[in-house]
């Protein structure tokens, strides 16, 4: 990524660049999250392009709160993930709020520097997820087992 972020609606001609990110980050389309099986495919989509696109965070509206269902970069550290964020944060009618997992010690550091507050843990809730979609791993990032949802919001000051 050379230049700015420009955050968009995606198209259809973005459709391969977020399947692949999509793949990368999730083994494909379908994420399971507080108990709901979400194909990606079908939620709204926000895409940070510069060069290419470089960054996907999908979502759905209920009421006055965005729930963000799912955040990737390309290459995290490089602003994607925040100007997706930012960009969610303007849709947010009042509340904007995702689920992470126990062992995303980075995602938590990055939710919190942009204005989330962890509101909730769901215990267990990576293992029942496990039963929908096995391909969970029982150990995520830095060796740390999966078990657990810790919930984050932002509400519009």
């Amino acid at each position: 990524m050379t230049g700015p972020i420009e955050v968009r609606e995606a198209t259809t001609a973005d459709s391969a660049a977020v399947a692949k990110l999509h793949d990368h980050a999730w083994g494909g389309p379908i994420v399971v999250g507080h108990g709901v099986t979400y194909d990606l495919t079908t939620l709204p989509t926000l895409v940070g392009v510069g060069d290419a696109v470089e960054g996907v965070l999908t979502y759905q509206l209920d009421g006055d709160s965005l729930e963000v269902v799912s955040i990737v970069a390309s290459q995290p550290g490089r602003g994607v993930g925040s100007a997706l964020l930012t960009a969610a944060k303007r849709r947010t009618p009042a509340r904007l709020w995702l689920i992470t997992t126990n062992d995303n010690l980075d995602a938590l550091r990055f939710y919190q520097r942009n204005g989330l507050r962890i509101v909730g843990v769901a215990v267990g809730a990576v293992d029942r997820a496990r039963e929908r979609k096995p391909t969970i791993p029982l150990v995520g990032a830095y060796g740390i087992e999966l078990h657990d949802e810790l919930t984050l919001e932002w509400i519009r000051p």
